[in-house]
């Protein structure tokens, strides 16, 4: 049962989940460029990074604690609270002795504390809101969620690199620690736009219900987890649908790190040497359209051809694009307009087909018992397939050079296509996945 709906969801919904996406992006994509600027090597940068996501990934293990203790709001400020100020702390400690050591360690603990943040904001939303209302805000939730990244891959990147030229006056094609002046300010930007965040829904944001199963206890939650688990594995053809939640993005997850860097690394590493200020643009604001609009061609695509017809072509639409990055590796051009339809064209098909995998799971892997939580695991498969190939993206790229790296992303495209191809289709078409997290004790 849901509590009553709060007169005004605008002053929160979109607020909440901008603040969501921000920290989350700031975590695991801004920090690579940030990474790179200080003088890592594409391998340890893209590493680095990645490993960041990995709370993310496993967030429905420790899901069902934030259920068991005060109440959901009480959750989402205390983890907005810590971020910002987690942030802050970065930014001071980014010029100690072993700061790289120690903004890795800070970085690794407000992972946990901006997955937790998620589980939280989720929890808020589904029990405060009916189910009209959550249909009725739903457009609004997502739309506020993208606004994240194109402030945090766009507006953030962009302004280090103003900052480091024009204000500071360093060199914008040397990577060092003189990168370290601007990337503080960026770091004092987040912490304070997420501490008057955390402020703002102190006042706004409803309480949010217990779920009606919520575990009482440690055991009791373990109890709940292991059962979500065997019944999980107890699903007709799970091995197949896994594989599928896992290997779906799998060149994506080559390509994200690497693509970035491929446009900032000098002409003469193979690069094509753009400023973070034009990385910002490119990415953060064209890409990051392109994705949008890609995302909403292809949810009417699937609404109008039915997901089983479609799921192949939305593959293709997905894996086939990467070869821009590929004849760019080839030429090198020097004309924005075509490295910009380069990277639009590649986030537009990405946007486009990726719909086609969350439905999957919503439609095919997710219905059953723990619903919401199976939904959980398959997004979560396939944020370790982005974290695994993070890892050692970086690590292949300085081994192959980018044209035969760029060349190893096509190959990776072929186990997408098979477990595409292969994809059980054992639900309704129209049978989606309805359970909320109310009714469950797992996000």
């Amino acid at each position: 049962m849901h509590a009553s709906t709060p007169s005004k969801p605008l002053l929160w919904v979109p607020s909440g989940y901008f603040t969501m996406a921000l920290t989350y992006v700031t975590l695991t994509s801004v920090s690579a460029i940030m990474f790179k600027n200080l003088g890592m090597d594409n391998g340890r940068a893209a590493e680095y990074a990645s490993y960041l996501i990995l709370a993310y990934t496993i967030k429905p293990l420790f899901a069902s604690l934030v259920e068991m203790y005060r109440t959901k709001k009480f959750f989402v400020i205390c983890t907005q609270m810590i971020l910002g100020c987690g942030f802050i702390a970065a930014a001071l400690m980014m010029a100690l002795p072993n700061g790289i050591f120690l903004l890795m360690l800070a970085f690794w603990v407000l992972s946990f504390v901006g997955a937790t943040q998620d589980i939280a904001s989720d929890g808020v939303y589904v029990t405060s809101l009916d189910n009209k209302t959550q249909s009725l805000y739903c457009g609004i939730q997502s739309l506020s969620w993208n606004i994240g990244p194109i402030v945090a891959s766009g507006g953030l990147v962009y302004l280090s690199g103003w900052l480091h030229s024009n204000y500071f006056h360093h060199d914008a094609k040397v990577f060092g620690a003189d990168w370290i002046d601007a990337w503080r300010v960026i770091f004092f930007i987040v912490g304070s736009a997420t501490l008057a965040l955390g402020v703002w829904h102190m006042r706004v944001m409803p309480d949010g219900q217990h779920a009606s199963n919520a575990p009482k206890s440690i055991q009791g939650a373990w109890h709940i987890l292991q059962d979500s688990f065997v019944t999980f594995f107890q699903k007709r053809d799970v091995w197949t649908m896994v594989a599928f939640a896992f290997l779906f993005r799998l060149s994506i997850g080559f390509l994200e790190k690497i693509g970035p860097f491929f446009m900032v690394d000098p002409i003469k590493q193979g690069g094509l040497g753009l400023s973070n200020e034009l990385l910002g643009i490119i990415y953060g604001t064209y890409g990051l359209i392109a994705v949008l609009v890609g995302s909403l061609l292809g949810g009417i695509f699937v609404a109008r051809r039915g997901l089983q017809p479609s799921l192949f072509i939305l593959c293709c639409a997905v894996n086939i694009p990467n070869v821009t990055f590929l004849l760019m590796s080839i030429y090198q051009p020097s004309s924005l307009v075509v490295i910009s339809c380069g990277v639009a064209i590649e986030k537009f098909f990405f946007g486009f087909g990726s719909v086609g995998f969350m439905i999957y799971l919503m439609q095919q892997l997710a219905p059953g018992k723990y619903t919401t939580t199976h939904y959980a695991f398959g997004t979560g498969l396939m944020g370790l397939c982005m974290m695994l190939t993070g890892v050692i993206s970086g690590h292949l790229q300085q081994l192959l050079g980018y044209v035969n790296y760029f060349g190893f992303v096509m190959i990776a495209t072929i186990p997408s296509f098979l477990v595409t191809w292969f994809a059980p289709f054992h639900q309704k078409e129209d049978q989606i996945a309805s359970s909320s997290l109310a009714s469950e004790a797992l996000a």
